[in-house]
């Protein structure tokens, strides 16, 4: 019975992997590069998430037959958002690393414990100049 379960929602096991591998690249590096890369693997898991709960076995698209009452509709609602999210990520993606560019070209570095620690010698520096 468990071994069925584990085999037969293999989807949503590899969505908890995707989704707990895209936030632990998130939370335990200071590269700003890596960051983004771990924040488009969270997403994906998303995405696979809510394709996953679109599909029904059995079903067809929902275009209504008459004289059929036994079909059973697929809700083609998520795969609609799904689109939508994919487009909004790559531009968020983009987003992300054209500030990680101008970060670059400010700082010199895009690793987040040097920038601040630049930050906290500006402070200091300017705080002994007041």
């Amino acid at each position: 019975m468990t071994t069925d379960f584990i085999i037969g929602h293999y989807n949503y096991w590899v969505i908890i992997v995707l989704m707990m591998l895209g936030l632990y690249v998130v939370m335990s590096r200071g590269n700003l590069i890596k960051k983004i890369v771990g924040l488009n693997i969270f997403q994906t898991s998303v995405f696979l998430l809510y394709i996953t709960i679109g599909k029904v076995t059995g079903g067809t698209a929902p275009i209504i037959w008459e004289g059929r009452e036994d079909v059973v509709y697929s809700n083609p609602l998520p795969h609609v958002l799904i689109l939508t999210a994919i487009v909004v990520g790559v531009a968020t993606t983009a987003v992300g690393l054209a500030i990680t560019v101008r970060v670059r070209e400010a700082y010199g570095t895009i690793e987040e414990d040097e920038i601040l620690a630049q930050d906290h010698e500006a402070e200091v520096t300017e705080g002994a100049s007041a």
